[in-house]
Order: structure tokens, then C-alpha cells, then sequence
């Protein structure tokens, strides 16, 4: 395919306008794109989160553990590498959509991604990188004290790892999404399921990681639990090649300049135009119809600023959470301990048994009353999914007081290496409720940042959507670094290395008043945004209310 192709030759029957094939030719209906050609990416992105969740889902017991790391300063460091790799994402859809193309892009994201879990398995399994010279392929190496050199190449692998991952989030599930033919009645409702699939499949790997890895990397070894993830990314980028001949690739026909330059002269001519009536006569034909395009983007920061809080709070999960689990009684039978992480999986499981029943019968259900094609909005979507992140809120800053409180009547609370006479089990409903809010509210952001923004900027809209949770996950490691300096001066740490000295209930209640602030803000910018309108069949209004 020639990326400087402006027009395309004149369309034969049934192919797809502004599309061409692997060759550079119109792109057929019948034999590229639609779910033959999305299943092939579905399949990469499985692959992807199996290998990105391999490393992440348990990071915080390798921090705290090999790497001997404070629980606040793992937990901040955690949530500062997972806000790089969702605000990088920015940047990379910016040199994806303007010059590489997502195809290449994704090509050379999965490359890196192998070569920095490569780095990786190595940095934690070879005995030249310990200071001792132990091995982490044995169960033993939780022992082995970090070297320098073993730290440093952890951290620029990890950091590797964010960049690959840059690479791969906005632009593999804009790929996927192009295979479907917006202006094409059925093509188009199949597009709007593709996301609710997408998630499911993208929840199956993640599950099947945090089930398989943390227990390998607790049990046998972090250089198998690390080297697995390798192999798996090697497999992706098998798959996604082997589906290139059946792939629609998008060519823009509305200008030979990149979209982001017309960006940049619209936005200098927006500029001026705040000091001039003369605005649009700065702007060329086709820079005058981008301007509102535009003006669309920016009307989206105010839904994007409103669901930050949200990506705190998701945050949680992979560190304290599982840190918490970790304190408990994990038997079942009587050999077998659950691996603290492994309950990360809860939230998958959820979103894999919900999503066909919202897709099947609750969609149907609210067509009916609504007369939406989606059944609801997506703005409606994502407002109660942030009301079910409150609830979890809640419900986790119950348990944990109920947590506190058994450890100081069985009197363990100087001694945190104990498992608590608590069962597992009492941290299960707010993985639960994570998982259902994330069913509305993550995947409606992700059908709203790639469906509001132009056309040629979807792999940026989708940047946009990964970016809340970049500046989340930011903004959660310092306020972390912030509360554990402050209450360290009064006492006892709320992130103490001895949970049962830490006062995560109140983080969680102060995450819980922020969550409750956030969605009356929310449901104030919903009521006034006004959808951009695609195609007459859709068949929805221009309120975006949620109530």
C-alpha cells in the first residue's frame, strides 16, 4: 500500500470507498475487513494484554519482593509506569495516524514488545544480574538481593515494555475497528459490537495471565513468569502478520497534507481567531471543515477531565488490592494457596459473562424503550459505570476496616507475615464490581473517543480515551507519595509496609468522596454535549443526558 496515495482509482462493485487492500488497490466488501479480518486482531490483542498483564497484574509482589521496595513506593512506582504507558499513546497515535500507518505501527510495537520482555526475563533470571549470582528461575530467588545493574535494566525494559505498549493500545483497536464500513447499515451496528467483543476478548488474556503468570511467578520462578509473556507476544506478532492479505487499510482522499498539519493551521488560525472576527478567512476550503472538526475535539475534554478519578480508582486493583489478598487466608484444600494476584482474574470473568448479556439481551431490552441502535447512549453508559466504581469504593473500604478489625482480635497485628483468619472470598464483591464497571464505563470511553473525533483521528481519539487512565494513574502514584510523606509524620504510614498498621480504609473512603464529586460533574457535561452525527441509520438523538 503507497501511504502518499491522495484519490484512489474509480471504485469496482462492492468495494469500499476511501479503502484499500494489502496490494494498494479498492478494497473488496466481500473478501477484506468485516469480522474475518477483526478476528485476526481480536486474536493479537488476546495475545497482547496475556503478555502486557503477565508483567503488570504482579509487579507489585516483585517490587516488594526481589527488588525489596516499600509498599508506597511500589504502589507509586506501579501507577507512574502505568500513566507513562497510557499518556504515551498521545504521542505514538500522532506518528501512527500521520505518517507510519497503524499497520506499521502495530508491527513495530510487537518487536519491541518482544524485545523488551526479552530484556526483561533476563534482567530477573540470569545470575549475572544478582548480586549474589541466584537464579530467579527457581522459587528461591525471592531471596536474591538486586544488584544495580539487575535494577537498571528491570526499569529500562519495564519502561521498553510502556513504549511498545504505546504502540499497540490505540492503534490495534483502531485497526480493528476499520474493518468495519461505517456507512454501511449492517457493517455499522456491527462495528458498535465489535467494542463490547473487543473488551471481552481483550478480558480473556488478561484473565488467563493473572490465573497462570502469578502463579508461576510465586511458585516456580520470575524468569518464567516473565519469559512466558515473551513467547506469547512472538505468537501475536505471527498472527497479525498472517492476516494482512484479508485487512482494510485506510487512505485519506481529502487532502495530500497529514492531518496533523491541517490540525496545527487550524488551531493557529482558532488562535488568531480569538482576537479577530476574520477567523474563517484565514482558513483554506478544506481547513475551514476541519476547524469544526476541531472545535468537536476540544468539546471532549470536559467528558475526558470527568472520568479521571474513575482511573485512580481502577488503579487499585493491581497494587493494594492485591497486597491486601495477600494477608489472607488463601487455602483451598489442603495444599493449595491462591496466588494474591490471581483474583485480578474476578474482574475479567465479570466483564467476559456480562458483556454477552448487555450485548444480547440488555442492548435489545433498551432498544425497545429507547428506539437507540446502542440502546443506550454512550454517554448514559459511561455515567453508570462510574456510579458502580463509587459502590465498589465503598464496598472495598468496608472490607478493609472488616480486614483491620480481624487482625486485631486474633491479635496479628505486629506480626503481617501471618495469614489472617479471613477468607479470601470477603474481597471477591468489589473485583465484581469493578469488573461491571468497567462493562459500561471503560468500554463506553472507548467507543465514544474513537467515534467523536474525525475520521482520520481515531488512533489520537483513542489516545485521548488511554490518557485518562495515564494522567490516573499519575495523579494516583502522587497522591500515594503525598499521603504516605504526610501521615508517615503522624504516626503510622496509611500505606505501612505492616498492612495491619495501614489505614487503606481511609484512602478508600477519600477515593470514594472524590468518585462521588466527579460524577455530579459529570452529569453536568453530559446534559449539555451534543453528539457528532455519523450516518442517517443511526438512529439516535442529539442529547447526550444521563439522566
Amino acid at each position: 500500500m503507497d501511504p502518499t496515495r491522495a484519490l484512489l482509482p474509480p471504485l469496482s462493485d462492492g468495494a469500499v470507498a476511501g479503502v484499500v487492500d494489502f496490494r494498494g488497490d479498492p478494497a473488496p466488501r466481500a473478501s477484506t475487513g468485516r469480522w474475518p479480518a477483526a478476528m485476526f486482531v481480536l486474536v493479537v490483542e488476546i495475545a497482547e494484554r496475556f503478555a502486557y498483564h503477565g508483567v503488570s497484574a504482579n509487579l507489585i509482589s516483585y517490587l516488594t519482593g526481589p527488588l525489596a521496595e516499600s509498599t508506597a513506593a511500589a504502589a507509586a512506582a506501579i501507577n507512574a509506569w502505568s500513566g507513562v504507558a497510557m499518556m504515551l499513546p498521545l504521542l505514538v497515535a500522532c506518528v501512527a495516524d500521520a505518517w507510519l500507518g497503524r499497520f506499521r505501527t502495530i508491527v513495530l510495537a510487537s518487536i519491541l514488545f518482544v524485545v523488551s520482555l526479552g530484556m526483561l526475563t533476563m534482567s530477573s533470571a540470569l545470575p549475572a544480574f544478582h548480586s549474589d549470582g541466584c537464579s530467579s528461575f527457581t522459587a528461591l530467588s525471592l531471596a536474591c538481593s538486586p544488584s544495580p545493574v539487575q535494577v537498571t535494566i528491570f526499569y529500562v525494559s519495564l519502561y521498553m515494555v510502556a513504549l511498545a505498549e504505546a504502540g499497540h493500545k490505540p492503534c490495534v483497536q483502531a485497526f480493528g475497528a476499520d474493518q468495519f464500513d461505517q456507512h454501511h447499515p449492517k457493517e455499522s451496528v456491527s462495528r458498535s459490537s465489535f467494542f463490547n467483543w473487543w473488551f471481552l476478548g481483550m478480558c480473556s488474556g488478561t484473565a488467563a495471565t493473572t490465573m497462570v503468570s502469578s502463579y508461576i511467578q510465586d511458585n516456580i520462578g520470575w524468569g518464567l513468569g516473565f519469559g512466558i509473556p515473551c513467547l506469547v507476544m512472538v505468537f501475536a506478532l505471527a498472527m497479525f502478520l498472517f492476516g494482512t492479505r484479508r485487512y482494510r487499510y485506510y487512505t485519506s482522499t481529502q487532502s495530500r497534507s497529514s492531518p496533523f498539519a491541517r490540525l496545527a493551521r487550524v488551531l493557529v488560525a482558532l488562535i488568531r481567531g480569538s482576537k479577530s472576527s476574520q477567523c474563517a478567512n484565514t482558513l483554506a476550503g478544506e481547513d475551514a471543515e476541519f476547524s469544526a472538526e476541531v472545535r468537536g475535539l476540544l468539546r471532549l475534554f470536559p467528558i475526558w477531565a470527568t472520568c479521571i478519578i474513575y482511573a485512580v480508582i481502577s488503579s487499585q486493583s493491581p497494587t493494594f488490592f492485591t497486597k491486601q489478598v495477600a494477608t489472607l487466608d488463601r487455602r483451598i484444600g489442603a495444599t493449595f494457596r491462591v496466588p494474591p494476584a490471581a483474583l485480578q482474574s474476578f474482574i475479567c470473568l465479570t466483564i467476559i459473562t456480562f458483556v454477552p448479556v448487555y450485548d444480547r439481551l440488555f442492548v435489545p431490552a433498551a432498544r425497545g424503550f429507547t428506539r437507540l441502535s446502542a440502546g443506550i447512549t454512550m454517554l448514559q453508559r459511561i455515567g453508570t459505570g462510574l456510579v458502580l466504581a463509587l459502590v465498589a469504593m465503598v464496598v472495598a473500604a468496608l472490607v478493609e476496616a472488616k480486614r483491620l478489625g480481624v487482625a486485631r482480635e486474633a491479635g496479628l497485628v505486629d506480626d503481617p507475615k501471618a495469614a489472617l483468619p479471613m477468607s479470601l472470598w470477603w474481597m471477591v464483591p468489589q473485583y465484581v464490581l469493578f469488573g461491571l464497571s468497567d462493562v459500561f464505563s471503560m468500554i463506553g470511553l472507548q467507543e465514544f473517543f474513537y467515534d467523536q473525533v474525525p475520521d482520520a483521528l481515531r488512533s489520537l481519539g483513542l489516545a485521548f480515551y488511554l490518557s485518562i487512565f495515564g494522567v490516573g494513574n499519575i495523579f494516583s502514584s502522587v497522591l500515594i507519595s503525598a499521603i504516605d510523606g504526610a501521615t508517615k509524620k503522624r504516626g503510622a504510614s496509611w500505606f505501612s509496609n505492616n498492612l495491619n498498621r495501614a489505614h487503606l480504609d481511609y484512602f478508600y473512603w477519600l477515593l470514594a468522596g472524590l468518585c462521588a464529586v466527579e460524577l455530579v460533574a459529570f452529569m453536568v457535561v453530559s446534559r449539555v454535549y451534543v453528539y457528532k452525527k455519523r450516518v442517517a441509520h443511526h438512529d439516535h438523538d442529539d442529547s447526550g443526558a444521563v439522566l
